[in-house]
């Protein structure tokens, strides 16, 4: 019998391996802190470690396990956004090094690092979780993790304020959260999400509780991805955080929202046969809720970024917006609708990171992250204001960007499964998206520079930086077949 245990246990450590590395880099990374002054050795520790779990998590990616008594799933979905949240999180230290704003936490680096190592941690828990307690714990991990990153340069004000906001929103939605899972534990007697699916199907559950639970959990859920309303700490946030950490927030940490709400609903609300999703729970519709968010977000994200003057404001609410449009393939209950979000995932992530990229360097630059600022940028800079259109026209969804082949799936699924009304609501706010992105292009070449300017002058890493974003975008816009490829290789 203890030898059963022990082999079982070793078979789930054996498929547990990207989250071990993670675990013990953020240990070593803690310790070589203490040990060694030399910030960027810990930062590359860091990188090579997660570069071994992205490696390890590729090696999962056709596996279908259940781990630890059920606690949690390596499969498709969750190594897919592991190697999203572990791209992104080696994209960030690598623009940290770049950071002028970094240097005033210079004897904080080292512990800074170690924290982005623990929410990536955190992250990639959230992708695999299969028990409402382990949701919770993995949400929680990574939350307090980015709360003491969003204010980790306690020397600005704002920051300060950035983090105050975020934990304050932050323990309210955990805490609806929470109540929502007592009350599911309640109704079924388990925390296990295929328990909890097996019974539904069953016995079925009192229609207005299950339907409150259900509503109180998408609380957390909304405000992981930024859903609306769930939305108000984001902008402020994003504003106030260092922008390495902004950016890092604004994908990874989306990701692996998105991660665990299509696990969430997939494994507990429905049940998949042949590619097809039917829906367990008759009392009340749940899709309509989250189409009903859906609608919400992108308009509210798109409609409040026209009138931003700062750029981190505006693209905060455009990542708002941008969850929107993503939540419209969970709507459809399908395949093809999971498939279209994680195409979208990736090309979000090249082009939203690279805008973030390129307006950390403008700062840097002309000291200001006001859009006002940004005129006559052509004209001091035309490589940078070339670069930022391209991936603002990617992040608007125009062709032959790759941001025209997210929307384009994503719209595809939609018409599939005659959700036509929410399609046309999705196309008509990606023509308002075009407004305030335009606006930043309207200022970069059609407005004179005022008073007297010089040219700016990049790095040459900056400038790399910079063209294998566009690169990547205009490329995977004319040459898309390897991410649908991946892509449907995960979900199958």
């Amino acid at each position: 019998m203890i030898e059963q245990f022990q082999q079982l246990v070793l078979k789930d450590i054996s498929l547990f391996i990207p989250e071990t590395i993670l675990l013990i880099t953020f240990c070593v990374s803690i310790l070589l802190n203490l040990v060694s002054k030399n910030e960027k050795f810990v930062a590359y520790i860091s990188i090579i470690g997660i570069l071994f779990a992205i490696y390890y998590s590729f090696q999962t990616i056709k596996l279908k396990e259940i781990i630890f008594s059920g606690m949690y799933v390596v499969d498709g979905l969750s190594s897919f956004f592991k190697i999203i949240i572990g791209l992104t999180s080696i994209y960030i230290f690598l623009f940290s090094f770049q950071r002028d704003e970094l240097k005033k936490i210079q004897n904080r680096l080292g512990e800074y690092y170690s924290l982005l190592v623990a929410l990536t941690l955190g992250m990639f828990l959230m992708t695999g979780a299969n028990n409402l307690i382990m949701m919770y714990l993995s949400i929680e991990l990574s939350s307090i993790t980015s709360y003491i990153l969003s204010g980790v340069i306690k020397e600005e004000e704002r920051g300060s304020e950035a983090a105050l906001k975020y934990i304050l929103y932050g323990a309210i939605s955990s805490g609806v959260m929470l109540y929502g899972i007592s009350i599911i534990y309640g109704l079924t007697q388990s925390l296990n999400a295929n328990a909890i699916q097996y019974l539904l199907f069953q016995n079925g559950a009192n229609s207005i509780a299950l339907m409150i639970a259900t509503i109180f959990v998408i609380v957390g859920f909304g405000y992981k991805i930024s859903a609306v309303p769930f939305h108000f700490w984001t902008p402020d946030v994003y504003e106030g955080s260092p922008i390495t950490i902004t950016a890092l927030l604004s994908v990874a940490s989306k990701g692996a929202g998105f991660a665990m709400m299509i696990r969430f609903f997939t494994e507990i609300f429905s049940f998949q046969e042949k590619g097809i999703y039917f829906n367990l729970v008759q009392q009340f519709d749940w899709q309509m809720i989250l189409g009903f968010i859906s609608v919400l977000t992108m308009t509210v994200g798109n409609m409040i970024a026209i009138w931003q003057t700062n750029m981190k404001r505006l693209l905060a609410y455009s990542s708002i917006a941008h969850a929107g449009y993503m939540l419209m393939g969970l709507v459809v209950l399908s395949n093809e609708g999971i498939v279209a979000i994680m195409i979208y995932f990736t090309i979000y992530l090249f082009m939203n990171l690279g805008a973030f990229y390129i307006v950390m360097i403008i700062a840097q630059k002309i000291r200001s992250e006001n859009i006002e600022d940004y005129k006559g940028l052509a004209y001091r800079s035309s490589f940078v204001s070339v670069i930022l259109t391209i991936l603002l026209i990617s992040l608007t969804g125009l062709p032959p960007t790759a941001g025209f082949i997210g929307k384009l799936y994503l719209f595809s699924s939609l018409l599939n499964a005659k959700w036509f009304v929410l399609a046309i609501i999705g196309a008509l706010n990606s023509v308002v998206s075009l407004f305030y992105y335009m606006k930043v292009v309207r200022n970069m070449f059609l407005k004179q520079v005022e008073g007297e300017s010089s040219i700016i002058q990049f790095l040459f890493e900056e400038k790399f930086y910079m063209i294998s974003f566009a690169v990547i975008v205009v490329l995977f816009g004319i040459y898309f077949s390897p991410i649908i490829e991946f892509v449907k290789l995960a979900v199958k």
